[in-house]
């Protein structure tokens, strides 16, 4: 592990302190940190992943109103 040297305020350092301890992988400040940043990353990777899925969606929207519209038929009869 590395270590790296960081700036919280008084408030963020008290509900850290207040987590700290509730759960086996919380057992310390750096715990908790490491936990906090892998959970917010893997939140922002899939928010991202939604808004290319959505990007895609909507570039491609003509085709796939087709292609429902061609299944629904199939199913149909």
């Amino acid at each position: 592990m590395k270590t790296i040297a960081i700036t919280i305020d008084e408030e963020t350092v008290d509900l850290i302190d207040k987590l700290q301890g509730t759960s086996s992988e919380l057992r310390s400040r750096s715990a908790l940190v490491r936990v906090a940043i892998r959970e917010y990353a893997a939140r922002v990777h899939k928010q991202l992943e939604e808004e290319r899925e959505r990007e895609l969606i909507h570039k491609n929207k003509d085709i796939l109103d087709k292609q429902l519209k061609a299944l629904v038929e199939e199913q149909a009869h």
